[in-house]
């Protein structure tokens, strides 16, 4: 018989498969019966607008006009930004923009040039 996992949450070995996933009875913790894989998954993927994966050093094109805050400043739509630098938080992106100095956007605001 194929022996099944311990459950990673509570040790129980009662666990069993279901589709592709293994469960707890005891603590209905549900995994994954895929091998965890040995490259870089907790790497965050940052996509912009249109789904491209952004890389740092890119250039990217706002596509929705932006209100700086504390100002009365506006990051026009179609303004370009070259060498973007990707960091984890709210804002996802640091970069500076000619007029602007430097800011941080959102990527779900950007698109890849």
């Amino acid at each position: 018989m194929n022996k099944l996992p311990k459950c990673p949450q509570c040790g129980s070995e009662f666990t069993y498969e279901d589709g592709g996933q293994f469960v707890c009875p005891e603590c209905a913790h549900e995994w994954s019966t895929q091998a965890p894989s040995n490259h870089s998954d907790d790497k965050r993927v940052i996509r912009d607008a249109n789904g491209n994966e952004l890389q740092d050093g890119d250039t990217i094109t706002v596509i929705k006009d932006l209100k700086v805050k504390g100002s009365s400043s506006v990051v026009k739509v179609g303004t370009k930004v070259k060498n973007i630098r990707l960091v984890d938080g709210d804002h996802d992106i640091d970069c500076k923009i000619d007029g602007f100095g430097a800011m941080q956007l959102k990527s779900e605001f950007v698109k890849k040039a």
